[in-house]
């Protein structure tokens, strides 16, 4: 059973939707600026990929706000977003067979944070009767279910960087298996503090560069780690019955989904890439689809030494020969690492990419790395004529994750 995509949203460093973020992207524009939710006095990070001047209206009025995390009210918007363009609800809909799945990495760290400091400071009656709803990663797929009476599947995946690619292939799996008519699925992050900065810091992933044009470098001689980026991104997944009873012209279709782990170290990749290559290779196989269809990838592309050699080197084994035609650029160059909300936001990215015939660049590449060997969109974005795209996602934990993306009409 074919499974198609009716409507995407996004909430992201370049953009308040998708189509305005993939815009910037396309057009090389970079969303990294200096630290404004988080101190770099104290961090010594001089980077950052926010969500500019983000207000969760008309959405979300001010006094429910104050009761949500970020990440929630950045995953409302986005849905909502993806909700209203596939027109479901116009439509008319059975709730029990529509469900909502959301994928992310660490949910609402910073009201942790700021319920502790409260704590600390204030004493036990002043810590907030909404701190655990607000905080726990699974009510957030609560919230946007009861908004649209969503009775179907509703849950949360937690894979570190890979929880918003392992959302959507969930949420694929129940629609292409029947259990659902339609999922509302994504991903959602925001932990811009001092405590989540630190820890990243400490375990030597993110670049201390002050050069805004030059802190997120994917596949560059000179890389050092990423920069930290927030948003989210939804998408409205349909089936094929649906979508044939309603009338309307999706915007693509997502084709295949793999998921293996490298079974090697907790945080580092195992460094030739098998199960990298092996999740690209069984997206493809889940697709039904040969390698030479394949065009374009958005890679994880972190601008870590260890993840951009360890995903070239996967994508030259399992493209072999092919792997000198394809396109292969990191929009984290210009959102720095989105986490959790990376996968689908990136998913989204290519979709438009199959659709507009435009590969979004890598910015601030200037020198490959000797074992960088690919053709990565340097600087500028580049004309795409392809039907498939892959989006691939990589999170600590050995989790590794491709989706397989069908353009719609243009």
């Amino acid at each position: 059973m074919n499974v198609y995509i009716t409507g995407i949203g996004a909430v992201s460093p370049l953009g308040m939707n998708a189509r305005d973020s993939f815009s910037a992207a396309a057009r090389g524009v970079s969303g990294i600026s200096a630290p404004e939710l988080f101190s770099s006095e104290t961090t010594q990070i001089f980077a950052a990929g926010q969500v500019k001047d983000f207000t969760p209206e008309p959405y979300i009025n001010k006094r429910e706000a104050k009761r949500l995390a970020r990440f929630t009210q950045m995953a409302i918007v986005a849905a909502a977003q993806a909700w209203e363009e596939s027109g479901l609800s116009e439509a008319g809909f059975d709730p029990d067979r529509v469900g909502v799945v959301l994928g992310s990495g660490m949910g609402g760290l910073d009201v942790i944070c700021e319920q502790y400091e409260e704590l600390r400071t204030n004493g036990p009656r002043s810590v907030s009767s909404f701190f655990i709803p607000t905080t726990i990663i699974n009510t957030t797929a609560g919230q946007i279910a009861i908004r649209y009476g969503l009775n179907g599947p509703c849950y949360s995946i937690v894979t570190a960087c890979a929880s918003g690619a392992d959302a959507i292939g969930h949420a694929f799996y129940a629609v292409r298996e029947g259990r659902a008519d339609a999922m509302l699925v994504g991903g959602a992050e925001s932990v811009m503090n001092e405590l989540a900065v630190q820890g990243f810091h400490q375990m030597g992933a993110l670049t201390e560069s002050a050069d805004l044009a030059r802190a997120s470098i994917p596949f560059d001689k000179d890389r050092q780690g990423f920069v930290m980026g927030e948003g989210a991104a939804f998408l409205l997944l349909e089936s094929e019955a649906s979508v044939k009873k309603r009338g309307v012209k999706p915007l693509g279709m997502l084709a295949g989904y793999a998921q293996t782990c490298d079974a090697h170290h907790i945080t580092a990749p195992q460094p030739e890439g098998k199960q990298v290559a092996r999740a690209m290779a069984e997206a493809m196989r889940d697709a039904g689809i040969e390698k030479e269809q394949i065009g374009y990838i958005n890679a994880h592309g972190t601008s870590t030494p260890l993840n951009d050699a360890t995903e070239s080197a996967a994508i030259e084994a399992c493209f072999g020969e092919h792997a000198a035609k394809l396109k292969v650029s990191s929009t984290k160059s210009m959102t720095g690492h989105m986490l959790g909300a990376a996968g689908a936001f990136e998913a989204v990215v290519s979709l438009l990419a199959l659709n507009e015939g435009i590969a979004p660049p890598t910015i601030g590449l200037q020198e490959e790395a000797e074992e960088c060997r690919l053709n990565y969109v340097k600087g500028k974005a580049q004309p795409l004529e392809s039907e498939y795209a892959l989006s691939n996602s990589l999170g600590f934990g050995g989790h590794n994750s491709c989706l397989v993306l069908k353009r719609g009409g243009r």
